[in-house]
């Protein structure tokens, strides 16, 4: 893992190229978000699967339902809560700080998860939110940082490296937790997942040394006044949402749908109102703008990609359950197995894709951010024509299933589309991204994330009436026409960029 140590200075991490020729600190940022995606992704795999099984009440179509529409919000606001946690990252605390308290926090969701209540899961999940928030974006930006002043191609081929780290743990993950989950005990699976945060947390503290002055303090310090304004405006929100929670509650209405569908809207609004306020700031420069400006293009196209790809948690879990074969010999694999496919192709992919966007640079033939953006675009399209054809196939076959092979072929066409965008956009976002608004650019990309998966929380229904084939080939059209548009487009946006590449 380790080739040749030189160390110029214990302040400069950029100097000490020991993790496979990057950065050392890389291995250590590696490392503490391998054992975070352990964690979230072993919880992923069966949160529908046990939505359905447990917690929510009523017929079991009502259940898959309400259980695609609960993942699909929650993984939102995962994501949403990026912002808040970039902004705290920027304005009190460092990103250092940041990432440290998130881990804790999500450490202790995930125990609070191992708790069989019901209550103790909800709780369970905003901890786990709430921890997201603050490492996910900052942890990103803190990779940014290992490569300041760096080629753009290096910088890329960095995010890929730590790409792998996000699919190792989300591959591993769901063949250990997945399969405790469902076979011996739901609260078994969600614990063992802890273990692997607080693992990322003791391998962030160990390896601190090696990231210099990276992340230690906040790119724009908050004024006292602003720290007020701030808590006012948290402490007002926060009694909205409890006091509408107990009107709801006394008026005796109260269902989990509400909680969903009001989270789904701020999905959509929270990142509107973002960039509203990152265009009024102004501290925004004239050179900067256009650059945001293009940066919302990418958002957007981000969004579609992700309200298709983030269906595999939900609706292709359920697919999976249900429509698919999973017989080895005479024994069934769970389900919650085939999470571990995306990852497991990625950790293939990635080191290819890396080395390729490099290969491609030195001989000015590397596809411009656009192209590769309108690329994974086509592909997620592709991915969700199989599902047509798989869906099709399932409802005319005398058991009512097809092979593994179906969905075998939907995720190797989406992890090439993510290939495309995934890294290639968190490198986009450190680029494109103004000096005192990284943490929070960071904090927008995921909510591009978060967006995608709020509005999941309605489109999914749309499945039962449609029906799969139907259903599947609607989203595929227009993932399709969207990456032509934005192929099209992409002269406008690389002038926007100025001298991003």
């Amino acid at each position: 893992m380790a080739s040749s140590l030189t160390k110029d200075s214990a302040s400069t991490p950029g100097a000490e190229k020991t993790f496979f020729g990057h950065p050392r600190g890389m291995a250590t940022l590696f490392m503490t978000e391998m054992w975070e995606r352990f964690s979230w992704y072993g919880m992923r795999a069966i949160l529908t699967l046990y939505l359905v099984a447990g917690v929510l009440d009523g017929p079991l179509e009502d259940r898959k339902l309400l259980a695609t529409a609960v993942y699909g919000v929650y993984n939102a606001v995962v994501y949403m809560a990026a912002m808040p946690g970039g902004w705290v990252a920027d304005r009190l605390w460092g990103a250092r700080k940041a990432v440290l308290v998130g881990g804790i926090v999500i450490a202790l969701g995930h125990f609070t998860l191992a708790v069989p209540s019901d209550a103790a899961f909800f709780v369970g999940l905003g901890l786990i939110a709430t921890g997201t928030g603050l490492l996910k974006p900052n942890i990103s930006a803190m990779v940014g940082g290992l490569y300041e002043g760096e080629s753009s191609a290096r910088r890329d081929a960095g995010f890929s490296l730590f790409y792998m780290a996000i699919n190792i743990g989300g591959g591993v993950a769901p063949l250990l937790v997945g399969y405790l989950g469902e076979n011996v005990n739901w609260h078994l699976g969600f614990g063992v997942a802890g273990v692997g945060m607080t693992l990322a947390v003791v391998q962030y503290v160990l390896g601190g040394r090696h990231l210099g002055d990276i992340g230690r303090e906040p790119t724009r310090p908050a004024t006292p006044e602003e720290k007020s304004a701030v808590l006012r405006k948290v402490a007002l929100w926060t009694g909205v949402a409890v006091a509408a929670l107990v009107i709801d509650l006394v008026l005796g209405t109260y269902h989990i749908e509400h909680i969903v569908s009001v989270l789904a809207v701020l999905g959509v609004v929270v990142p509107i109102l973002y960039f509203v306020a990152i265009f009024r700031d102004p501290q925004l420069s004239a050179e900067e703008r256009p650059k945001i400006k293009a940066f919302v293009w990418f958002f957007a196209t981000a969004v579609l990609f992700w309200l298709i790809y983030d269906q595999s948690g939900s609706l292709l879990t359920l697919f999976a359950d249900e429509k698919t074969d999973r017989m080895i010999g005479g024994w069934e694999f769970p389900a919650s197995w085939y999470q571990s496919i995306n990852p497991t192709m990625v950790i293939i992919l990635a080191p290819i894709f890396a080395a390729l966007w490099v290969k491609l640079a030195t001989r000015n033939r590397e596809p411009s951010t656009p192209v590769k953006f309108a690329l994974a675009m086509l592909l997620i399209g592709g991915s969700f024509g199989i599902m047509g054809l798989a869906g099709a196939a399932a409802a005319n076959s005398d058991t009512g299933k097809v092979t593994v092979f179906w969905l075998l072929s939907v995720y190797l066409v989406q992890t090439i589309g993510e290939m495309c965008l995934s890294p290639v956009g968190l490198s986009l976002s450190t680029k494109l991204a103004p000096k005192i608004f990284v943490g929070q650019i960071m904090g927008l990309w995921f909510l591009a994330t978060a967006t995608g998966n709020a509005l999941n929380g309605w489109v999914t229904r749309l499945n039962a009436p449609m029906g799969d084939a139907a259903y599947y080939t609607m989203w595929a059209i227009i993932a399709a026409a969207a990456g032509v548009s934005f192929m099209v487009a992409g002269k406008k946006l690389r002038a926007l960029m100025g001298n991003v590449k």
